[in-house]
């Protein structure tokens, strides 16, 4: 029994102490950049409200932290998470991306939520407002398949697809 007290009260020191630790910067809502998707894209209203409320949090510079996040080691673990999120799709720098990556992209944003790969369950957890439901998934899915098409009508496969 006195083992388990100091254990915990080591736990709470270091728990306290790391909380002094330097948080990861976070980034802030940014001013429009120009390289938003629907700087290039047709992003109708209902497609852009599921994307803020679904994705921008982990994929674009648009970043709304809870309070959870001032807190060692959820903001370390959240930080990670988001840069990984931004750095596989980030809708804020969308059409700085090169045309192929934006056609995989595009492909992958259909993929990942036909197979219910997106938005996380360790995110929608929390957030329940960002599971999709069937017509949400539904209204992504065909505007990602839209979006692929029109690229395909305006640009030559071979700048789209790579080479197998």
């Amino acid at each position: 029994m006195r083992f388990l007290k100091k254990f915990l009260l080591v736990l709470l020191v270091i728990f306290l102490l790391i909380q002094f630790y330097p948080r990861a910067k976070k980034n802030v809502a940014t001013a429009a950049s120009g390289n938003e998707i629907s700087a290039k894209f047709t992003v109708p209203e209902n497609v852009q409200s599921v994307l803020k409320v679904s994705c921008y949090d982990c994929h674009s510079n648009n970043t709304v932290y809870p309070w959870y996040s001032h807190i060692q080691p959820v903001s370390w673990w959240l930080n990670n998470h988001i840069v990984d999120g931004k750095k596989e799709l980030n809708f804020s720098e969308f059409s700085s991306y090169s045309l192929r990556k934006q056609y995989k992209k595009l492909e992958e944003i259909g993929d990942q939520v036909e197979h219910d790969e997106m938005p996380l369950s360790s995110y929608t957890l929390i957030h329940t407002n960002a599971k999709l439901n069937a017509d949400q998934k539904a209204l992504l899915i065909n505007w990602s398949k839209a979006m692929m098409d029109t690229m395909k009508a305006h640009y030559p496969a071979d700048s789209l697809l790579r080479k197998k």
